[in-house]
């Protein structure tokens, strides 16, 4: 996946590497602010048990 995104960039190396930076900042931050914080809707993150 990685490879047939890499031929479908533009450019020479250097725009390469900052497209793929840019693209990779942009999916980090949807997670951070989308996704992560629908999910902890579903799983209750204080709710521990540890077995004893």
């Amino acid at each position: 996946m990685y490879g047939a995104l890499w031929r479908l960039m533009p450019g020479p190396l250097w725009l390469r590497v900052i497209l793929i930076v840019l693209f990779f900042a942009a999916v980090l931050a949807v997670l951070v602010l989308f996704v992560f914080p629908w999910l902890t809707t579903f799983v209750n993150v204080n709710d521990v048990t540890v077995g004893t």
